[in-house]
């Protein structure tokens, strides 16, 4: 049978005979059902180039039992069982042929497709019906809604500046017909906007080889790039309203991409005729078990957990829990040096993430290096807070936390000072705690590190665009209900960051292709969610990213009006350079409002690979240039590169701060009695 696709002309040729000398008039061509023009070398022509045979599209059944695509002769054979395609040359841009599906197979598949459809409805409605979840879908479509139409309003509030925005559009898709009708002709044709190299979602040759999908694939981006660009110069809006529009707009176009759909993605088509269907009934088996273990909603896995287990191959670092109270528990790590710094070393990791980030594997782990280098290592470990801790605020975080951890660290090593280290909202918290030390007089802390901390959130990030009065409005009329703000909706906003790579690409692989997602310790602690109590978690934001107190010297903590220009002691402030929850720039300008001083260093790649650079297997490389001063353009243009990480710059600036060293410190054998191996108990709570 011969199929022509929707989109081009339904124009058979007739078998030509070859001339005689005799012949004096046309002979009538003999009755031929459908397919015969494309069977046997006699009735067919020889095939076409590979531009040819794209223009040409004829859908015929082949030997191999597959859907050829170029049209090429074949004989009547029957269907052969569904195998993929053959690989392809490197370089090769010639129309493939898709795989011939088993029509039982895919029966039956299309019929448990509907049955395991069933179950994602069941496990999506159960917990609606039980009054167990509340839907807050209609707010979130209300605030996109409301934020894209001031965009509209802009253009549409003005008949030129309307006309010249669909002009715009419109010029660039006749321009994409034009260049169409040349490739349906066999013809050569530059892509009018062609997906950029990166981007993997159109990696798939068949999104330039076959004209369908490259019309698709170009008409997605020129679409997209068109109403990006609206945003950017729609001039009258504030940077905030602005911000949020391309959220939206990411958002939007990440979800509508042709990659994610089987009728529009050469790459699914092809799976789900090889397979007869059977990769979405696995794929729809999938979606229910995550929309199950999502409480209701869409909990999209990113990784195979069950090859990882705390305390065996993640967060494996000897150690033992020392202390515990209701918001906490203290790990000492155990020595692998005869001596150490006598010195400690405190780390207050985020509470919106578990610490062990910090000690992923033995090849990662910072913390196992640090062990390693003669130091001390104290780490808190945040509970995974439920409605017992909704009063819990940033206060409580600092005393019960940092302060208590203090205390913890005198009793067992008998030292009074120590070091610190805090990482993102962690920095944060231990930024604050010391313009409370030195408002107080508090010396404990003599000298600290900053890692992808902010303190000035003039410019926060891409996470501010969660964050305005009405939106935190939201957020605490949700957390007052639980008393805290559920660990699904944080991990989904630090996923929306970037939708394509971190929601609609394992969309598509577990669901559409029905393959389970590749095993990987970094997303297994990105998965691990963890909840936040609500009184800390609005101080924070409110008192942050919408107020910026900290550097307006408008905090208040525990009574003391706070001011950084007091925190004089040695500061390290590790930034990386591609970081979008706490951009370079912003760290820079935030190290500025420290008293003491600075030192400022800058990481490649991002938040966490920027951070979690190991000594022995660096990946990037960064940046030294004298402290932080003047403006950061500046900065970057003087900065010297360094190969490797910028662990041991670290290692050697803490240890000129306090070079003594002592015997080594085994964990329990101090005044503080061991209460189970690391890395604890709260640390397993799940969310």
């Amino acid at each position: 049978m011969a199929i022509d696709p929707p989109d081009r002309p339904t124009r058979r040729r007739r078998a030509r005979q070859a001339p005689t000398a005799k012949a004096t008039s046309r002979p009538r061509p003999a009755a031929v059902s459908p397919v015969a023009p494309f069977k046997g070398a006699a009735s067919a022509k020889k095939p076409r180039a590979a531009s040819k045979a794209a223009a040409k599209i004829a859908v015929a059944e082949s030997p191999s039992g597959k859907i050829d695509i170029a049209a090429q002769p074949a004989a009547a054979t029957s269907p052969a069982a569904p195998q993929a395609a053959p690989p392809r040359p490197p370089g090769d841009l010639s129309a493939a042929p898709l795989p011939m599906p088993n029509i039982e197979t895919l029966s039956r598949n299309i019929a448990r497709l509907f049955e395991e459809g069933g179950k994602v409805a069941a496990a999506f409605l159960a917990p609606r019906e039980k009054g167990e979840v509340k839907s807050t879908f209609s707010d979130d479509i209300s605030d996109a809604v409301t934020t894209l139409g001031k965009v509209a309003e802009h253009y549409y509030s003005d008949p030129q500046r309307a006309f010249q925005a669909q002009a715009s559009l419109s010029t660039q898709f006749m321009a994409l017909w034009a260049a169409t009708l040349h490739r349906l002709n066999g013809e050569e044709a530059r892509p009018v906007a062609a997906p950029e190299p990166s981007d993997k979602r159109f990696a798939d040759p068949e999104w330039r080889a076959n004209p369908y999908f490259d019309f698709l694939a170009q008409a997605y981006v020129m679409t997209t790039r068109w109403a990006g660009d609206l945003v950017k110069r729609a001039d009258d809006l504030d940077p905030h309203t602005r911000d949020k529009a391309q959220f939206y707009l990411r958002q939007l176009a990440g979800a509508l991409s042709p990659s994610n759909f089987i009728a529009t993605s050469p790459e699914l088509m092809r799976a789900t005729l090889a397979e007869s269907g059977d990769n979405l009934v696995r794929g729809m088996q999938m979606m229910a078990q995550d929309v199950e273990a999502g409480h209701g909603s869409l909990r999209i896995r990113q990784t195979d957990g069950s090859k990882f287990e705390l305390g065996v191959n993640m967060a494996a670092t000897p150690g033992k829990v020392v202390f515990r109270n209701e918001l906490m528990e203290l790990i000492q790590y155990a020595p692998t040096t005869a001596e150490v710094f006598k010195r400690p070393l405190l780390i207050v990791p985020p509470w919106i993430n578990k610490f062990y980030v910090l000690d992923l594997n033995p090849d990662k782990s910072f913390v196992r290096w640090a062990v390693a280098q003669g130091h001390t290592v104290f780490v808190i470990s945040w509970v995974n807070p439920d409605e017992r801790h909704a009063e819990k605020s940033f206060d409580s975080y600092m005393h019960e936390g940092i302060f208590a951890a203090l205390e913890a660290i005198e009793l067992a090593t008998g030292e009074r000072e120590s070091a610190a280290i805090g990482y993102c909202v962690g920095g944060t918290l231990l930024s604050v705690a010391l313009a409370y030390m030195a408002q107080t007089g508090d010396k404990r802390i003599a000298s600290a590190t900053l890692f992808a901390t902010q303190v000035d959130f003039s410019d926060a990030g891409d996470l501010k665009i969660f964050v305005d009065n009405e939106q935190l409005r939201s957020v605490e009329q949700k957390m007052s209900a639980k008393g805290y703000l559920d660990g699904a909706q944080m991990a989904g906003a630090f996923n929306m960051l970037r939708p394509n790579e971190l929601i609609w690409s394992y969309f598509v692989n577990n669901y559409l292709k029905g393959k389970e997602p590749m095993p990987f310790d970094l997303l297994v602690w990105n998965s691990d969610a963890t909840r936040m109590p609500a009184a800390n978690h609005s101080f924070y934001l409110r008192n942050c990213y919408l107020e910026n107190n900290l550097t307006r010297g408008r905090m208040v903590v525990g009574g003391k009006t706070l001011d950084l220009g007091k925190v004089t002691i040695p500061v390290y402030e590790l930034a990386a350079r591609e970081d979008h929850i706490a951009p370079a720039k912003s760290v820079f300008v935030g190290a500025q409002y420290f008293g003491g001083p600075v030192r400022y260093v800058m990481a490649g790649s991002g938040h966490i690979a920027g951070v979690v650079n190991p000594a022995d297997k660096p990946k990037y490389q960064y940046w030294t240039g004298g402290p932080a001063r003047g403006e950061f353009a500046t900065w970057i243009k003087d900065a010297v590169e360094h190969p490797g990480s910028w662990w041991p710059d670290w290692a050697a600036w803490l240890a000129e701060q306090a070079p003594q060293v002592v015997p080594a410190r085994t964990p329990g054998e101090g005044k503080l009695t061991a209460l189970g191996e690391a890395p604890g108990d709260y640390v397993k709570v799940k969310a």
